[in-house]
C-alpha cells in the first residue's frame, strides 16, 4: 500500500492511503464505468502508447486501427477505430472497458485486461493445460491507467 503525507492548515500531518484496487474489488456502475483510478496514480500516456503496440501486453492495435500509431504494422479491423476516442469516451468509460469490457458490451470478444476470476477453464499460457493457482490480470492497475491516459490523447 502506498501512502502520501498531506499537511493540514493547523500544521498537523495526516496520511492518506492510496491503495491499488485488486481486480476482484473493482466497482463498476450500471454502464460498466469505473469511477476511480485502479492504481491511485495518474496514467502516463507515453507508457500507455507502448502498451497499445506491445504484443506481449495490450496489443490493442491487433484489433483496433489507430492512425496516430500508423508506424506500427498490422492494425486490426475487429474492433472500432480508436481515432478520436477521447471525444467520444470519458476516462471512467475507458477504464471500465479496459478492465472488463463485458460490463459495458455483454457480447464483446474484447479481452478483460483487469480480471482474474469468473473464467471458464482458463488455460496456462501456451501449454493447453488448465491454469493452476491464481491468475494474474493481463495488465496491471497502473498499465490500465497508462492506456487510459494515452487514449485520452486521441482527439480528431
Amino acid at each position: 500500500m502506498k501512502s502520501i503525507t498531506v499537511f493540514v492548515c493547523a500544521g498537523m500531518m495526516a496520511t492518506a492511503a492510496m491503495a491499488e484496487i485488486a481486480p476482484d474489488d473493482v466497482t463498476y456502475d450500471e454502464y460498466g464505468e469505473v469511477m476511480v483510478s485502479l492504481s491511485g496514480q495518474p496514467g502516463d500516456p507515453v507508457v500507455g502508447k507502448e502498451i497499445m503496440v506491445e504484443r506481449g501486453k495490450g496489443n490493442c492495435i491487433a484489433c483496433h486501427q489507430v492512425t496516430a500509431l500508423e508506424e506500427y504494422p498490422f492494425h486490426g479491423e475487429v474492433g472500432p477505430s480508436l481515432d478520436g476516442i477521447a471525444e467520444r469516451r470519458t476516462d471512467v468509460e475507458l477504464r471500465g472497458i479496459l478492465a472488463n469490457p463485458k460490463m459495458t458490451y455483454e457480447g464483446t470478444i474484447m479481452p478483460a485486461f483487469y480480471r482474474t476470476s469468473g473464467f471458464t477453464r482458463p488455460g496456462d499460457e501456451f501449454t493447453g493445460e488448465a491454469a493452476a493457482g491464481p491468475l494474474a490480470p493481463l495488465l496491471t492497475a497502473q498499465e490500465i491507467e497508462d492506456v487510459v491516459a494515452y487514449l485520452l490523447t486521441l482527439t480528431d
